[in-house]
């Protein structure tokens, strides 16, 4: 039987939890909770504000559209998240989401969306990608919601990104071998990761070089097929995480 009760509704809040207090709902938590989820008056869900853990709670009418939460009792205490990047070109919308989404479950602290040569989109919405984020996280019991960083440009996150950060490039020239093989040998030498995913058309021939000079750089082919943006970045999370991150902790 599992440890965690997975049908349970989840809800991410603002507000410090705590026992005895009470979160008014605004209007789209209300809508989700009665309209969607079909919460009764007195119905129990849980809640996590992504620093105090999850907490159990009860819905209750505070008028006849509103509800309000009262928290009672914390049911798992907050976990230290991950220190996975994720950097990426952002992708037309429906896709974005869905990468984000996965990033999310694949346990992914921070989403770096960058600007190269070939990226198919000029801006993201951090609103939108928020609220994939949080839904992700409500639905997979994760306590933690990710950072979404500002898009820039590629050179200049590079740049800024510390070098004591290993960036786990997604070369489609590299050369052929199993993606464990390559980096099951950098468990000696634990450090911060980040995995970066091109935009369909691939990184520019300068951008690719930028790339190789940077210290701390381990180039991964993701097998013999060209992947989807969204798939690559699934297919890398996966691979690292079981290699290197929290799967093989």
């Amino acid at each position: 039987m599992a440890l965690y009760d997975f049908g349970a509704t989840r809800l991410f809040v603002r507000t410090s939890l705590g026992a005895g207090v009470v979160i008014p709902c605004d209007r789209d938590q209300t809508n989700y909770l009665v309209n969607v989820m079909r919460l009764a008056d007195g119905a129990g869900l849980h809640v996590f504000d992504g620093r105090q853990g999850e907490w159990r709670a009860t819905l209750r009418r505070a008028a006849k559209k509103t509800v309000e939460l009262v928290v009672e009792a914390q049911v798992r205490a907050q976990t230290p998240a991950g220190d996975l990047w994720l950097v990426f070109a952002p992708l037309k919308q429906a896709r974005l989401d869905y990468m984000v989404q996965k990033a999310v479950e694949m346990g992914v602290s921070r989403l770096v969306p960058v600007a190269t040569r070939y990226t198919q989109v000029g801006r993201v919405n951090p609103d939108r990608i928020e609220a994939n984020a949080i839904e992700a996280a409500e639905q997979c019991g994760i306590l933690t919601i990710p950072e979404c960083a500002p898009m820039q440009p590629l050179d200049t996150v590079l740049s800024a990104m510390p070098v004591d950060r290993r960036v786990i490039f997604c070369d489609e020239d590299a050369s052929l071998a199993n993606p464990v093989d390559v980096l099951r040998p950098l468990e000696a030498n634990p450090a911060p990761l980040a995995v970066l995913i091109g935009p369909e058309g691939g990184f520019a021939p300068e951008e690719r070089s930028a790339i190789g000079r940077r210290a701390n750089t381990v180039a991964l082919s993701l097998g013999p097929r060209i992947l989807r943006a969204d798939t690559a970045a699934v297919a890398a999370l996966a691979v690292v995480q079981s290699t290197l991150g929290d799967w093989h902790q």
